[in-house]
């Protein structure tokens, strides 16, 4: 037997045996993925059912206060009651009860050990794999994000002060007329809202960096387009290029990172900026619900795709426009946006001459009607 496979077969062990000392249930190992979900990753059951292995991760870990962290794993088994019994997979014993009195079930005992054994295991398996190549200055720089978004961060927040400081001058500069003065500080006030977006963002790359998980929140969506649409409007009044926003929702909440929602949005006007250059028409954004699902379109009449490169759209690297002009990454981090934080889908139909209409479809979570808040409940998360 391999060395892989000796350290598979040893934990399907461990879980066997474990099953076996809590009076044959199955025990099933999980780990925490970047949507903040728990993944079952084994069993000691070769088919489980989904409720031996289905562990919600609010009812659970949240609920009993457990820091949770990407890529931590747990161990857990149904109680009799039917309740969750779980402990987490670590290389050290836990500590010694109070008082040295014994307060933990036989369930618990038992999945402690077993959570021991297994990241013992998980520590010999790394210690027999194969050392990485080393790699050059370069790319180890662009293996630590969270390096990069720190020095941006700075300059950053400094030119957020400054600007401050403008504004609070231009407020007093009486020598410009009052209307001329609020149409100006309400433009500034909107670059302080991007300066804002821009440092959120690189919190959450610095926060990914040192393993915390994806933002996750409920938010208002309907709110978090309109806003983007209002203010990309004002980047492409520039290009003579008009933005459309029709939507007849109120509120519709989702839960993930609402700037990811808002940057995937910025990704898919941009690119329909950039192919309408030169057609004056105007980029039409759309916000629907069709059935249990939250329907983004956005439309332009530009230069559109061809049908062989429609295929490669989302495609690390690929790009249909100029050398230099384009990453070929914005439809990819789009694509992972749309599945991996919303577990949604993304569809583009495109003709050469005829435009483009990017449409993404995003699962929509029990909403909170208005007879079920409280008094003094907020509407929004």
């Amino acid at each position: 037997m391999s060395g892989p496979e000796t350290f598979v077969e040893g934990r399907r062990e461990i879980l066997r045996q474990a099953s076996v000392a809590v009076g044959g249930r199955p025990v099933t190992v999980w780990e925490v993925s970047a949507r903040a979900e728990l993944e079952p990753q084994a069993s000691s059951d070769p088919t489980p059912g989904y409720h031996d292995s289905k562990l919600d991760v609010d009812a659970t870990l949240r609920h009993w206060g457990i820091h949770i962290v990407q890529g931590s794993r747990f161990v857990g088994v149904r109680a009799g009651e039917g309740n969750w019994v779980v402990a987490p997979v670590r290389t050290r014993p836990p500590a010694p009860p109070p008082e040295g009195r014994e307060r933990r079930s036989r369930e618990r005992l038992t999945l402690e050990l077993a959570g021991l054994c297994l990241g013992l295991l998980d520590r010999r398996e790394l210690a027999a794999a194969p050392a990485p190549k080393r790699t050059d200055p370069l790319q180890d720089l662009a293996t630590l994000p969270g390096i990069i978004a720190h020095e941006v961060a700075n300059p950053l927040t400094a030119a957020r002060a400054g600007l401050q400081l403008a504004m609070e001058a231009l407020g007093r500069w009486t020598e410009v007329a009052a209307g001329r003065r609020l149409e100006m500080l309400d433009e500034l006030g909107q670059v302080v809202e991007d300066i804002d977006r821009g440092a959120n963002f690189l919190r959450a790359i610095k926060d990914r960096a040192r393993g915390a998980l994806a933002r996750s929140e409920r938010f208002d969506a309907v709110r978090v387009v309109r806003s983007c649409c209002t203010l990309e409007s004002r980047v492409l009044k520039d290009k003579r290029i008009p933005l459309e926003f029709d939507s007849a929702l109120e509120e519709v909440f989702l839960k993930g990172d609402p700037n990811a929602l808002y940057d995937m949005l910025v990704n898919l006007i941009r690119n329909a900026a950039d192919a309408s250059l030169g057609h004056p028409t105007p980029i039409r954004v759309g916000l629907a619900l069709t059935g249990s699902a939250l329907r983004l379109t956005v439309r332009d009449e530009g230069a559109g795709i061809r049908a062989e490169d429609l295929d490669r759209i989302f495609e690390p690297g690929f790009t249909t426009k100029e050398f230099g002009e384009g990453s070929g990454m914005g439809l990819v981090v789009v694509q992972s946006v749309v599945r991996n934080m919303f577990a949604g889908s993304i569809n583009v139909e495109s003709r050469p001459g005829g435009g483009t209409t990017v449409t993404v479809s995003l699962p929509v979570p029990p909403q909170r009607s208005l007879d079920t808040r409280t008094a003094g409940e907020p509407s929004a998360a």
